[in-house]
């Protein structure tokens, strides 16, 4: 098995379009990483840089620790899995996963222990005679990835592999390649625009936007610590609420003042968020931070507004709440038993240690404490 390493990375097209901006990632030795951004962000380009199905214009890729740069993408060792299947639909199963070994001339007797292997891994060995069309499309998925895990690459990539399942079955899929990941001990890289799928699959999160790198790092690390905004943004969901506001200073302490409503900032923010006193910024709060009802052993600051409820979505485990406060809106996360009408005011607890305030100008986040 193999690291992966990007450096300095560019993908410029002839007309002058630069998909890619000068990235940097190293992804280690057996490590899942997931590429996570909105469409057009530039990450399945970036995996087919790795693939070698797409040419770089400036910088290195090394697999291990040979730059692959000039090595065609069938010498480099790699297995890809595409959103499409692309099974042959005139062959069955054992042959569409044994038809790449073939070609690449391996015996007999290796070709069958490695795709009986991989049907064993995948549970898939009734399947063998079947074609194509007497599959499910999580089974046709299935076969995808053996046909994969039969090449026994040093770096799997995976472009988008589940976007075609229904609701139910990505969830047991992705469930299953990370049990995968495990038992094969491999490098895996995995490109997604479902930010729900990053958090749950990956070892390390790379969130992208335009061509850039926004973040990297573990899915606890980039929810708790986002860098910017848009990652904020991005991770989570419902999405975190964003407000323009502005800190001012009140009886020696500081307040977020949005306009529309005020929270007093903790006390032991008061020396990082000091410097920004009478200056614009945006005040951030996830959902599942707001909460209509204190818990009976609540800690922290806690600040009480009052808003009303503009639309309830009642999703059994939990409630969310979208709610006015003057002129700004915003979403709650909050218990099922919750006793919040719809377009009656409510009280409503903001937890003010779990805030993010970010500069209003780069939108780059201020440390909190």
């Amino acid at each position: 098995m193999a690291g992966v390493k990007l450096i300095d990375v560019v993908k410029r097209y002839p007309n002058g379009f630069q998909a890619v901006n000068s990235i940097n990632l190293e992804i280690y030795d057996k490590e899942f990483v997931v590429l996570v951004g909105p469409s057009g962000c530039a990450k399945s380009t970036a995996l087919r840089m790795v693939a070698g199905l797409e040419e770089i214009t400036d910088g290195q890729i090394l697999i291990g620790d040979r730059v692959v740069n000039d090595v065609a993408a069938k010498d480099r060792n790699i297995a890809m899995v595409f959103q499409s299947y692309a099974l042959y639909p005139h062959m069955d199963v054992y042959t569409n996963m044994a038809f790449a070994l073939k070609l690449m001339k391996f015996p007999k007797e290796e070709v069958d222990r490695r795709v009986r292997r991989a049907a064993d891994i995948l549970g898939i060995e009734e399947l063998l005679d079947r074609k194509p069309k007497r599959l499910s499309g999580g089974q046709r998925q299935r076969v995808a990835v053996g046909r994969a895990i039969v090449r026994e690459p040093e770096v799997f990539l995976f472009d988008e592999p589940l976007s075609n399942l229904d609701a139910k079955l990505r969830v047991t899929m992705r469930a299953e390649l990370t049990t995968l990941q495990h038992q094969l001990e491999t490098t895996m890289i995995y490109v997604t625009h479902d930010q729900v799928e990053a958090m749950t699959m990956g070892d390390r999160i790379v969130i992208m936007k335009e061509g850039h790198i926004m973040q990297v790092g573990t899915p606890l690390e980039v929810y708790n610590f986002p860098d910017n905004k848009f990652v904020a943004g991005f991770i989570g969901s419902p999405a975190m609420n964003f407000f323009s506001a502005k800190l001012v200073q009140v009886d020696g302490g500081l307040i977020i003042d949005s306009g529309s409503f005020q929270v007093k900032v903790p006390k032991e923010s008061h020396g990082i968020y000091g410097g920004y006193k009478d200056k614009e910024v945006t005040f951030g709060i996830r959902p599942e931070d707001i909460v209509d009802t204190l818990p009976q052993d609540a800690r922290g600051q806690w600040e009480k507004l009052n808003a009303v409820v503009r639309l309830i979505e009642p999703l059994g485990a939990e409630i969310i709440l979208e709610m006015e406060s003057g002129q700004q809106r915003f979403v709650a996360r909050v218990d099922p038993h919750s006793k919040s009408r719809l377009n009656e005011e409510a009280q409503v607890y903001f937890n003010m240690r779990k805030m993010q305030l970010f500069d209003a100008k780069t939108e780059q986040v201020i440390p909190r404490p």
